[in-house]
């Protein structure tokens, strides 16, 4: 492990021309303290465990101090916010600092850029500490994402509906590109840059596709299939982005952007996580058919590049890919192979499921336990059920499957727990977290969240608690864009 010092950072993205992004320093805060951070995301980088708490690193993540090799740029791009094209949006309040390791490193709150159109550039500890928690906890469910290494906050006074203070999120990621960033000169009508940043993509995340007689057509489909993937990881788990506007969609097909976003509770298809979605077009049911329409968006950006043929071609698999793999990872959580009556088991059990509002990641939990013995009632999961009737003709169906697979109940139980998990990032334990931070600069309990929620598959019996549904005052809390 280094300490701060030996780290040797450049910034790959800040050599490409000023077209693509804005020099620009961080605006200082004052007094900045460290509110959490991840051990896991420091190593990361190398850095010894001890280097967060060095003062000089502090100042670093707080945009008062830069490093050798750091160029500080805000990226240039625009995008569809809410099916609607947006000409120019960029790092309002984001820095990408520079790269080590392999991870550039983002401030987000890091005050005003040249793309903060009419904002203060500065992120909130609320929002900041929504998005540490989710981006290490969706890590470590097996979910691609990018990370967060760190929060430092600051005293300094930042109004949204109410006054805050401000917050600076550390986050790492191979690469911050995302589709907007090809978007903004397809609609500019200027194909080199569209060329120049394709390029620039291949050659650093896919150098497999670069001696390929057409390897942009190689590198669209690869992104989409990795986003076609990356939705049926989030429906497996029962994530709402609540926000999948086309910048906010990763190039390398992870989770960016924790803005307004939900875990399922009460099992609803049709969950509205954002507050301002009052149309619901990001939907957790609709989020499949969002990412396929976000792809084609990045397809006809490309189109500078190759037919509209082959971009075509290239993304007409996503229906077949996001299916395949949403079938795999739901079958996994019953304990079932894809094949035979699986798919409609696994559709009539979701019918009943959202016909009694059962929890979502608590039934999956408890299915784990499941009796696959001829007559077994396993009344802990069929009590969550009104219609018991319905639950007991299934259960039959499913128990009968399983017998079937000649697998014992204990070694499949052990199986099911390592792809259900017993613990999510729901938004009542956040809240708790958040109130205690801001109100009494209280962060034990962000740090007791981000230990628990980095080993969701185990059970911590000392932490039964947070594995409860939402007490009755959670239904209150409301997450937008402001969030």
């Amino acid at each position: 492990m280094s300490s701060l010092d030996a780290l040797a950072f450049d910034n790959g993205f800040a050599r490409l021309p000023g077209t693509f992004h804005s020099r620009i320093q961080a605006t200082p805060v004052p007094d900045p303290y460290l509110v959490c951070h991840s051990p896991d995301a420091l190593a990361l980088l190398g850095l010894d465990a001890g280097a967060i708490h060095r003062r000089d690193l502090i100042e670093t993540l707080a945009g008062n101090r830069l490093l050798p090799g750091m160029d500080p740029v805000a990226a240039l791009y625009a995008g569809h916010q809410f099916g609607h094209y947006v000409p120019q949006l960029g790092d309002g309040r984001a820095l990408l600092l520079g790269e080590t390791g392999g991870w550039e490193i983002q401030l987000k709150g890091a005050g005003r850029t040249p793309y903060s159109r009419g904002g203060d550039g500065r992120a909130v500890l609320r929002s900041s500490i929504r998005e540490f928690l989710c981006s290490e906890a969706m890590h470590a469910l097996g979910i691609p994402t990018t990370r967060a290494l760190a929060i430092v906050g600051s005293d300094l006074p930042v109004y949204r509906e109410d006054e805050e203070t401000a917050a600076l999120v550390t986050r790492l990621a191979p690469s911050f590109v995302r589709f907007g960033s090809f978007e903004v000169f397809y609609y500019r009508n200027q194909p080199e840059p569209i060329r120049e940043l394709a390029d620039y993509v291949i050659r650093r995340y896919y150098p497999e596709f670069a001696g390929l007689d057409e390897p942009h057509a190689a590198f669209l489909h690869e992104v989409m299939r990795r986003t076609a993937e990356l939705m049926a990881d989030w429906q497996a788990v029962g994530f709402a982005h609540g926000v999948m506007n086309t910048d906010n969609m990763s190039i390398l097909g992870l989770t960016l952007d924790y803005g307004p976003f939900g875990f399922l509770d009460a099992f609803d298809p049709g969950f509205v996580c954002n507050h301002s979605d009052t149309g619901g077009r990001y939907a957790f049911d609709q989020q499949p058919d969002v990412g396929a329409w976000n792809v084609t968006k990045l397809a006809q950006a490309l189109v500078p590049l190759l037919s509209v043929e082959a971009a075509s071609s290239a993304i007409q698999d996503y229906p077949q890919i996001f299916s395949r793999a949403y079938v795999a990872r739901m079958t996994a959580k019953i304990g079932l192979a894809p094949g035979g009556d699986t798919v409609g088991l696994l559709l009539d059990l979701l019918e009943l499921m959202a016909a009694s509002h059962v929890d979502y990641t608590i039934f999956f939990r408890c299915l784990c336990d499941f009796d696959s013995t001829s007559g077994a009632t396993n009344a802990p999961v069929r009590d969550r059920f009104l219609d018991r009737d319905a639950f007991d003709a299934w259960a039959a169906r499913y128990a009968a499957a399983l017998r079937q697979t000649g697998v014992p109940d204990a070694e499949r139980r052990i199986a099911l727990r390592a792809v259900n998990p017993k613990y999510i990032l729901r938004n009542h334990l956040a809240e708790t977290a958040i109130r205690r931070a801001a109100d009494q600069r209280d962060t034990s309990e962000v740090a007791r969240l981000h230990a628990l929620l980095t080993r969701p598959y185990d059970d911590q019996p000392e932490s039964d608690a947070y594995a409860a549904e939402p007490p009755d005052w959670a239904r209150k809390i409301e997450v937008s864009c402001s969030s």
